[in-house]
């Protein structure tokens, strides 16, 4: 299930090889499930002729700037991902596109040609994944509705002991609240708390002002941990592709 590491790594291959290209192609798929609110005609009238300015992302959601709007917004859900043909955008998993794949893919909802040659997708496999057009992603739901981003927007230990006494719930179910915080799921919640000493099912409202420093130091370490091994792997496997392209 993509998570904040994740959804920051499709936001970066964007902004490392799409910031500045126009969208010359759109193909946007007949799945009313996924792509929502919008027909696939509008949709891609919205998107072609466009130029690519900013690569945006809150939680778990991520926005592409164009240089007027609406913008499309992908809500990544259990399996959404990026695809970049020739680019690997993580490298824990495979994301680089073969030239025997199927590509576009089955699954692909959103397809777009840059002005270069270059290609990019959104796919989803399960189809729980919610792809919009907006005016303005962050003044709508679920944009709007989201807490502070894990890794943008941490809260001082004041803010987090005092909005942790409010809380009755466990403490594993409050971290997965994205309306609390925004970008953690599962495993980030499960390492944070092992790191932490926390036991999962403990009251929110329970835990102490001391407990609350070591929990908030985890979640930004491992936040931070995690984000900076997929820029690496990332870097990593752009630099190592460069070589090999150079001397072949």
């Amino acid at each position: 299930m993509p998570e904040l590491p994740e959804v920051e790594a499709a936001r970066r291959a964007i902004e490392d090889n799409c910031i500045g290209k126009k969208i010359v192609k759109a193909i946007i798929a007949d799945d009313s499930k996924v792509i929502d609110g919008v027909s696939p005609v509008d949709f891609k009238a919205s998107l072609e002729g466009k130029t690519i300015v900013a690569a945006n992302r809150k939680g778990k959601n991520m926005w592409i700037e164009l240089d007027s709007p609406p913008f499309p917004t992908f809500q990544f859900g259990m399996a959404g991902a990026i695809y970049i043909k020739g680019v690997a955008v993580t490298k824990y998993k495979r994301s680089a596109v073969k030239d025997d794949d199927e590509w576009p893919s089955k699954y692909s909802k959103v397809f777009l040609e840059l002005n270069d040659g270059l290609e990019l997708s959104f796919t989803d496999k399960r189809r729980f994944a919610r792809v919009r057009s907006l005016e303005d992603p962050v003044s709508v739901p679920p944009i709007s509705e989201l807490g502070p981003d894990a890794l943008l927007e941490p809260m001082t230990v004041d803010e987090f002991y005092k909005a942790l006494s409010k809380k009755k719930i466990g403490i594993k179910a409050l971290l997965l609240d994205q309306s609390f915080i925004s970008g953690i799921g599962n495993w980030i919640a499960d390492e944070v708390l092992y790191q932490a000493r926390i036991h999962p099912m403990q009251s929110a409202s329970s835990i102490s002002k001391e407990d609350c420093a070591t929990l908030l130091k985890c979640i930004n370490e491992v936040v931070i941990f995690l984000e900076l091994a997929v820029a690496i792997t990332y870097h990593l496997y752009k630099t190592s592709f460069l070589m090999a392209s150079y001397w072949r």
